[in-house]
């Protein structure tokens, strides 16, 4: 690898890891007040955490020596990779520089999926759960999508994580939200509005940002692929954007703030498993079709009482559904290729299993984990605690102090 290469690979490190940050100013600016320091905590944490369990083994578990097409199994504590860019050429895969940008993937799926129990979850809960999540979950289902697994041998596409980051954690946050968490006090009787917008502006312009290192990045070189993945990525979300904020003031008579940022964020998500497999034209298409479906996936969850506090299910889940077969439908409209061997009929088919697949392994798995949580820990505050707000019930901080 030339030195050209990694130093666009470092930067996009850098930009990946840039949207957590971005994703607790996101998603603490759509809580209550009394929640804000606590919701951008959840985001935080996750840096931590799974900035210590990926390089231990996090990553051996998705891009070690394969077994069975099913895990990962070498490169514990990183051993043997080497940070040397010019080691290992015939298998970039074993390199420190690979190990750190995948390792920021890791690290945002698990705090995306905090916004579906946002304002009722006990701290300790949080910590357990992401631990396992990522040892459990994330880990078996990049090996599967990327490191050499079962799914990556059918064919399937997923350039930068449809499957592995947004399908996994919007799905995951589905069964926390629904199955596990219930309602929050009050929910649809009382105004839970966002606190502060201005906050959730900055958080979707960040994510967009960190995002060009999400998509172009995942390139792994600073090539003509990067360059059409930056540009797709940027378009999809424009597109979507303005498809939202359309949707908001034709339904709500209001052309929605919240709604672009939203918008925007559903767009990413979509372009993101075919960043690197279409042209401009179809990521506009893609764009289009985030806004309307992601946008009426919210308001189907609200009319159905589930209460997915920050929308995770209805922007990951579904846009990177509507991706994930995006993906089949456009690949090789205006750029890249089908799978090798496939024809469009097949390849499309091969991206609806893997949509299945992630969404039956995610949404059982989550429910495993947090339902052994729940019944030895516990997962959610007491009402008590509720009511006052977890900044001050769970760390003892709030978000502003009065003067």
């Amino acid at each position: 690898m030339d030195t050209g290469n990694a130093s666009w690979l470092l930067t996009s490190s850098a930009l990946v890891l840039l949207m957590t940050p971005g994703l607790a100013f996101f998603y603490g600016g759509l809580v209550r007040k009394k929640n804000a320091a606590a919701t951008i905590m959840h985001s935080l944490i996750c840096i931590g955490i799974v900035g210590v369990i990926w390089v231990v083994w996090g990553y051996a578990l998705a891009f070690g020596k394969d077994v069975g097409g099913i895990i990962g199994w070498s490169g514990f504590g990183l051993s043997g990779i080497s940070p040397d860019i010019g080691a290992d050429s015939d298998d970039f895969t074993k390199s420190q520089l690979f190990a750190v940008f995948q390792g920021m993937f890791a690290i945002i799926t698990p705090a995306l999926i905090t916004g579906a129990f946002a304002e009722r979850i006990k701290f300790s809960a949080l910590v357990i759960f992401t631990i396992l999540w990522v040892t459990l979950v994330y880990s078996p289902l990049a090996h599967w999508v990327w490191g050499g697994g079962w799914l990556s041998d059918r064919g399937g596409l997923d350039f930068a994580g449809g499957l592995v980051v947004h399908i996994s954690s919007g799905v995951s946050a589905l069964a926390a939200a629904w199955i596990v968490f219930g309602r929050r006090l009050r929910f649809q009787k009382e105004p839970m509005e966002p606190h502060n917008v201005p906050f959730v502006v900055l958080g979707a312009g960040l994510l967009w940002f960190g995002w060009f290192g999400f998509n172009a990045g995942s390139a792994l070189a600073a090539n003509g692929t990067a360059i059409n993945a930056f540009v797709v990525t940027n378009t999809a979300a424009a597109t979507a954007m303005v498809t939202w904020v359309g949707m908001s003031w034709v339904f709500s008579k209001k052309p929605s703030i919240i709604g672009a940022a939203s918008g925007a964020v559903a767009g990413l998500v979509a372009i993101t498993p075919a960043a690197g497999f279409v042209g401009v034209l179809p990521a506009i298409v893609i764009g289009i079709g985030a806004g309307i479906f992601c946008y009426l996936a919210i308001e189907l969850l609200q009319k159905l009482r589930i209460d997915d506090a920050l929308a995770v299910f209805g922007v990951h889940g579904v846009g990177g559904t509507w991706g994930a077969i995006a993906t089949g439908l456009f690949v090789g409209v205006g750029y890249g290729a089908l799978a090798d061997g496939m024809s469009r009929g097949e390849q499309i088919l091969e991206q609806i299993i893997g949509v299945l697949v992630t969404y039956v392994f995610s949404f059982v798995m989550t429910l495993i984990i947090f339902l052994a949580i729940k019944y030895t820990i516990g997962v959610k505050i007491s009402d008590e605690a509720e009511e006052v707000g977890l900044d001050i019930s769970e760390h003892g901080e709030p978000a502003y102090r009065d003067i």
